[in-house]
């Protein structure tokens, strides 16, 4: 009976040491990060832009998304798993959105739970495009080394990894509001987040940096296999041919790659320092720069694919041509206002019939087989 008061005497005061009881502002001043009191004109500008830029950011990706569903063309493993990258970067612009609309003197209001769902959503943005993008990197490794275009991959395989790549982001993004933070040991606490673990800080960086490393290690072997293959194989045209799209294809799933490393780097090297050095590390001083270049990372990934995939740009001007005709078309529709007819109802039937047309057409007739109709 002793030993059970004990015991609950310890829990007692180790629920008594962690400061569960506290709100948001009191952390940030404990790390000595300031919050706005009053809203000022750099703040409008900031969260005016960032507000665009999101906004962009989300109806880009979904331009990427529709993309790939409508055009046959694209229904294939790298596709569907570039697509699941353009849903991770669509959520990001959401996360961002959320950010921006809690952010300056706004973060004073919130409860430790919206907090933590604020940064959440960038966790789980970001280890999905990471997550995503090492099942990108395994998929080419194995399909580039047997110089296929292509992997046999089943659509079931693929579903079931993208669900793995999203439950191990939420599992990510949880981490620290459940167990992993700073509420018991405040000298543990980040000065970019106040309320998370240094330690966790530093496992995350870590984990991402490292990721980073090999999947470029993966690419570069894969195109120094490419290189070599392509020197030591016959000069047929339908090889050299074949040859050329799986090197592009490579070069623009590097690209993207490329554009990721660059621009997410920063970010976490910032929170590296915090979480090794802390207050003197001054991460705070420019940790929403870094911030800012992860944000637009969301935005490139589109852009490339216009600028190398002839295929998906053409798809991207087929859909917003086929969305502008379809505006035209509404606006163009007769009100519902009954009026005398002075023509025959024959006369009118074939009137009606003849008017319809197709809002959307294929752009070649010998395309046909590579399209479905999109269903806005």
């Amino acid at each position: 009976m002793e030993e059970l008061l004990k015991l609950m005497a310890t829990e007692s005061s180790v629920w008594n040491t962690c400061n569960y009881s506290h709100d948001v502002t009191f952390f940030y001043n404990w790390v000595g990060k300031k919050i706005s009191v009053g809203w000022t004109t750099q703040d409008f500008v900031v969260i005016g832009l960032g507000l665009t830029v999101c906004l962009i950011v989300v109806l880009a990706n979904l331009m990427v998304m529709a993309a790939i569903l409508l055009n046959r063309r694209f229904h294939f493993p790298i596709y569907y798993l570039l697509g699941n990258m353009a849903a991770a970067d669509l959520f990001a612009g959401v996360a961002y959105t959320n950010l921006m609309l809690n952010t300056g003197p706004w973060t004073r209001m919130l409860t430790k739970e919206q907090w933590y769902i604020r940064g959440a959503l960038i966790d789980i943005s970001l280890t999905a495009s990471v997550a995503n993008l090492l099942a990108v990197a395994v998929e080419r490794h194995q399909t580039i080394i047997t110089m296929q275009l292509h992997s046999n991959m089943t659509k079931r395989r693929v579903v079931l990894l993208i669900v793995c790549i999203w439950v191990t982001a939420i599992i990510m993004g949880l981490v620290p509001s459940t167990f992993w933070n700073c509420e018991c040991d405040l000298d543990d606490c980040s000065t970019v987040a106040p309320l998370y673990s240094r330690r966790f800080l530093i496992f995350w960086a870590v984990l991402n940096l490292l990721t980073f490393f090999i999947m470029v290690a993966v690419y570069a072997r894969i195109f120094i296999y490419v290189r070599y293959q392509s020197r030591s194989t016959s000069q047929h045209t339908s090889e050299i041919r074949h040859s050329q799209t799986v090197v592009n294809l490579m070069k623009t799933i590097s690209m993207v790659l490329g554009a990721f490393v660059i621009c997410w780097t920063p970010g976490l090297m910032t929170l590296l320092l915090d979480g090794l050095l802390g207050k003197d590390s001054h991460a705070n001083s420019y940790e929403k720069y870094c911030l800012v270049i992860a944000e637009c990372n969301s935005l490139v990934n589109p852009i490339i694919y216009s600028l190398r995939d002839n295929e998906m740009r053409r798809t991207f001007k087929w859909i917003l041509c086929c969305l502008c005709r379809r505006s035209a078309h509404q606006q163009r529709e007769p009100s519902s206002v009954k009026i005398n007819n002075p023509l025959p109802e024959e006369t009118l039937g074939f009137v009606q019939k003849s008017a319809v047309r197709p809002l959307c057409k294929t752009q070649d007739t010998n395309d046909k087989d590579g399209w479905t109709e999109p269903r806005l």
